[in-house]
């Protein structure tokens, strides 16, 4: 059984900058309807097990498209953070011929477990709200046969981003049109040899990133042709008792939801060593030892190491890990992909 979402019941004792975020959004909501801003739902990609299916996804006041349809545009990243979150919407779920409710909270999220018959591999839950238009959220149910599964972290693992350098990770999420984004040499190549030497084998994309960019990075693994898998990011401002969240907590939050929820799963954890990922993934092996199959990293070049304020120690053959996995360290997918190979990892 997968455990019990966090409830979604706004909580009083709302730490200030909350406070301040929740009468500003007040403000501006109510000049925004009346300027024919509307409601919309975001659905992100949700995953689960026979009998269970976590759903996610985000009701957003926007501006109407007044786009044509279809047309390809440049995308910068700011526009995916024009929007404001509807709080304390009722979203209706459907899914395996049962409806369910979820209440979005006060940054608009919905993030709940239902149970629900749904088969193994990619199925659809359906959306709704009275003022929005229904949406298809995909959903990836796992067989219970799978024993092996991929997580791995984005920024400067499959996309570089250089997200430690502040100004030009800024210039990155608010400026650069989406398409002239870098894919890290290799890596979607290394995803589906695995993925087709592990049949069944999951996918999963965990970055301190914020929800606002989930379509963005959605359409930049698919234009990558990384195999498709949930995207488990985070929020960016204040929560209930403090300024910003933590981006660590927020992974290790999540390795540790994943190895309750899929026990007999043997993750493979993709990371670099440009920002905490090892200590984290080190972290999760010793207290997850039987969770994990192996670490493979991706060595920044010298260059990219200075500038984000590291200084990795290269690793070119496999090394036991705090409880006997395998740490393996390459610059790019097609060195990972040798060194999964000489440690029996494929």
């Amino acid at each position: 059984m997968p455990p019990t979402p966090a409830g979604q019941l706004a909580v009083p004792n709302l730490h200030r900058a909350a406070r301040i975020e929740d009468a500003v959004h007040a403000l501006v909501e109510r000049r925004l309807r009346r300027t024919g801003w509307r409601v919309n739902i975001i659905a992100y990609t949700g995953y689960g097990a026979p009998g269970w299916v976590r759903v996610m996804c985000r009701v957003l006041l926007g501006r109407p498209d007044t786009r044509q349809r279809g047309r390809l545009e440049k995308v910068r990243g700011w526009r995916s953070f024009t929007t404001l979150p509807a709080k304390h919407v009722t979203v209706t779920i459907e899914t395996g011929g049962v409806v369910h409710e979820a209440q979005a909270d006060r940054s608009g999220f919905v993030d709940t477990v239902v149970e629900t018959e749904l088969p193994p591999g990619w199925g659809s839950v359906r959306l709704s709200t009275p003022d929005a238009e229904p949406v298809e959220a995909p959903v990836r149910i796992l067989d219970p046969e799978v024993r092996f599964g991929i997580l791995s972290d984005i920024d400067d693992t499959v996309m570089v981003t250089a997200l430690p350098r502040p100004l030009l990770a800024a210039w990155n999420t608010f400026v650069l049109d989406e398409h002239a984004r870098a894919a890290v040499p290799g890596m979607a190549v290394l995803y589906e040899r695995l993925v087709t030497a592990h049949p069944g084998a999951p996918v999963f994309y965990l970055s301190t990133g914020a929800w606002n960019v989930a379509p963005t990075l959605t359409r930049f693994l698919s234009r990558h042709l990384y195999p498709a898998g949930p995207l488990l990011l985070t929020d960016w401002g204040p929560t209930q008792d403090r300024w910003f969240r933590s981006g660590r907590e927020h992974k290790r939050a999540t390795l540790a939801r994943l190895a309750k929820e899929f026990p007999d799963v043997r993750w493979l954890l993709v990371g670099d060593d440009g920002q905490h990922d090892q200590e984290i993934y080190r972290e999760f092996a010793a207290a997850h030892p039987d969770n994990v199959a192996g670490v493979a990293i991706r060595r920044l070049s010298p260059t990219q190491a200075v500038l984000a304020g590291s200084l990795p120690v290269p690793h070119d053959r496999p090394q036991e890990g705090p409880v006997g996995q395998k740490w393996l360290s390459a610059p790019d997918g097609a060195g990972l992909w040798t060194l999964l190979r000489g440690a029996g990892l494929v």
